[in-house]
């Protein structure tokens, strides 16, 4: 199969990451950032946490510390948006991101997929393809209840080192949700293992995106 390459600049790269929720970023995607930083030395990268109140703020800020660990600068934000309700709030959401858009200029961005089944998803979503019009937009998963995982079309694989990492690190910070009966390592073990098949991913991990627009350059 033939790969793509990201970041094939001067510069570091800047990396922006969206999640509605506390841990969103880290199910999704934490397996990509996790590489894309040790693949790419001194990138920075600006991680937006939308609905992270009392404990779900600290654990978003501990997490993201880990997950960014290798990375050349961090910035972290975080928002107290009321959970479930995102709609309803919608033009305070966008106020966020109309900051951001003065604020980043970034080289990818990792956000939540347009067709995700829980609404606050779908908002963050949404916003960041009204925000971020002429970027690289990758999408991630989240699975849940509804079901609702699609067919990917862009796979980074993953060492079996950099999946564990990525599993223990979510088991380690969130402990407000290890209650949920879909919280737990079987989980993010079973998707990660489910897209290495389909990429073929040679260590047997593997997170899937989807990536709506591409421009061959």
């Amino acid at each position: 199969m033939l790969g793509l390459e990201l970041g094939r600049t001067a510069r570091p790269l800047t990396i922006l990451c969206l999640g509605a929720h506390s841990d969103d970023i880290e199910i999704g995607c934490g397996g990509t950032v996790l590489r894309l930083l040790a693949e790419h030395p001194g990138a920075t990268v600006h991680w937006v946490v939308f609905s992270a109140a009392d404990q779900r703020d600290g654990e978003a800020r501990a997490s993201a510390a880990d997950f960014t660990a290798a990375a050349g600068a961090v910035h972290v934000a975080t928002h107290a948006f009321r959970d479930g309700f995102f709609p309803d709030a919608w033009a305070a959401v966008k106020a966020v991101f109309e900051q951001l858009k003065q604020a980043v200029v970034p080289d990818l961005v990792l956000t939540h997929r347009t067709a995700d089944a829980h609404q606050d998803h779908r908002v963050v979503g949404e916003l960041t393809w009204n925000t971020f019009r002429d970027h690289f937009v990758a999408e991630y998963e989240i699975p849940k209840y509804e079901g609702d995982l699609g067919a990917p079309n862009l796979y980074v694989p993953l060492t079996a080192a950099t999946a564990a990492r990525k599993v223990d690190l979510l088991m380690q910070h969130f402990a407000s949700q290890r209650s949920r009966r879909w919280f737990r390592p079987e989980t993010f073990r079973a998707v990660l293992a489910l897209r290495a098949i389909e990429c073929n991913a040679p260590d047997g991990a593997a997170e899937g995106l989807y990536a709506p627009k591409l421009v061959l350059g």
